[in-house]
C-alpha cells in the first residue's frame, strides 16, 4: 500500500495507495514510509503523494484504537524527512488530516492540488499532536494560526493555506509533475551544492 518509484532523475516517489480507506495509514504503511525517508540519503529528493481524492486521513481507526496514534513511527517519519539532504516535498493529491499532518510539516515544500483542505484534530480527538509538530506549524503560518488548526480544529481550505505560507503552490494539472518541476534545479545540480543550499536556509 506504499509504493516507492525510483525515477532517472535521482527523485524518489513515494506513493500512498489506500484510496478505499482515504489513505489512512497502518502501523505497517507508516514504517514503510520510515525506511523511505530513512534510506532517501540516497536520493537526490523525495515525493510524498496519494492516490483517489485524499491525501491521507492519517490513522486508520482501527489502528489508532490500537495504539497507533500515539505511536513513536510518526516522530520518526518526520524527523528523517526533515535530516534528508536532498530536496522534499508534499505533493497533495488532495485533503490531509491527522497524524499525516506531520509528513506534510516536515517536507521542504508543499504542493496541493485545488480544492483540498488541512485539518488536524487533535483537541476534538484528545490526542497530543506530534512532539515536533506545532513548532514546526508555528515557523510555517505564525503562533496564532497554528492554535487556529491545533486548537479550534479547523478546516482550512488550501487556498487559504497557501496565503499563510502553508502550501507553496497550487497546482491546475498534475500534482506530481508540479512537484517534479520544483525539484528540477536542485536534482540538477550537484547533491553538495543543492544539500549546502539546504543548509544555509537552515
Amino acid at each position: 500500500m506504499i509504493r516507492l518509484q525510483k525515477e532517472e532523475s535521482g527523485l524518489w516517489v513515494a506513493v500512498i495507495d489506500r484510496p478505499e480507506k482515504a489513505n489512512s495509514l497502518t502501523a505497517e504503511m507508516l514504517e514503510r514510509l520510515c525506511i523511505i525517508a530513512e534510506e532517501a540519503r540516497e536520493a537526490r529528493g523525495l515525493v510524498l503523494t496519494g492516490t483517489g481524492k485524499v491525501f491521507s486521513a492519517g490513522a486508520d481507526l482501527d489502528a489508532a484504537k490500537a495504539g497507533l496514534a500515539v505511536s513513536p513511527l510518526w516522530e520518526r517519519l518526520s524527523g528523517a524527512l526533515a535530516r534528508l539532504p536532498g530536496i522534499t516535498i508534499c505533493a497533495l493529491n488532495g485533503t490531509v488530516a491527522g497524524g499525516a499532518m506531520g509528513m506534510v510539516l516536515a517536507c521542504d515544500l508543499r504542493v496541493s492540488v485545488p480544492g483540498a483542505k488541512v485539518f488536524y484534530p487533535v483537541m476534538k480527538l484528545g490526542f497530543l499532536p506530534q512532539p515536533s509538530d506545532p513548532t514546526r506549524l508555528a515557523a510555517l503560518v505564525g503562533a496564532a494560526r497554528a492554535k487556529r488548526v491545533l486548537m479550534c480544529g479547523e478546516k482550512i481550505t488550501v487556498e487559504e493555506a497557501f496565503g499563510w505560507g502553508l502550501i507553496d503552490r497550487i497546482a491546475e494539472g498534475d500534482v506530481l509533475d508540479a512537484a517534479r518541476q520544483m525539484a528540477q534545479d536542485s536534482l540538477g545540480a550537484s547533491a553538495e551544492h543543492a544539500a549546502a543550499i539546504k543548509r544555509m536556509i537552515g
